[in-house]
């Protein structure tokens, strides 16, 4: 792939589409429910995790490049507007990072892609931030 032709393959293409990025987001709340580290995360969710599974599918599809079903179902996003009834700091950004990083590696993204993603995923996850460290 030229440079060129790089520089023009959205986020979404990096991820695999459609199905790959819903792989990523099952994956992610696998995690986020199975594993004791991610318990404060887990308890900002419902009791049940179908809707932040949907959710974050269709917000992530048009936040990387992808279709935007995200706003043709629920409308504009107000991605920090609907965070801030949680306290996430620091810890809860990198925790939400964490989880997301496993869920790469076990799915064979491979350091290049996981970084690249992550670098992404950052500047959106510390813009969640609403409390003092």
């Amino acid at each position: 792939m030229n440079q060129k032709a790089s520089e023009q393959t959205t986020l979404y293409q990096q991820i695999g589409g459609d199905e790959k990025l819903r792989e990523l987001v099952d994956r992610f709340y696998d995690l986020m429910d199975l594993e004791p580290q991610f318990a404060v995360l887990r308890a900002m969710h419902p009791t049940t995790l179908e809707g932040s599974r949907e959710k974050l599918y269709r917000f992530l599809s048009g936040w990387s490049g992808g279709p935007d079903i995200y706003t043709q179902k629920y409308g504009a996003p107000f991605l920090r507007a609907r965070h801030l009834p949680f306290p996430i700091g620091s810890k809860e950004r990198d925790d939400w990072l964490t989880c997301m990083l496993l869920a790469m590696r076990e799915l064979g993204y491979g350091e290049e892609k996981e970084d690249l993603l992550l670098e992404a995923f950052f500047g959106t996850a510390d813009w969640m931030r609403n409390k003092s460290d």
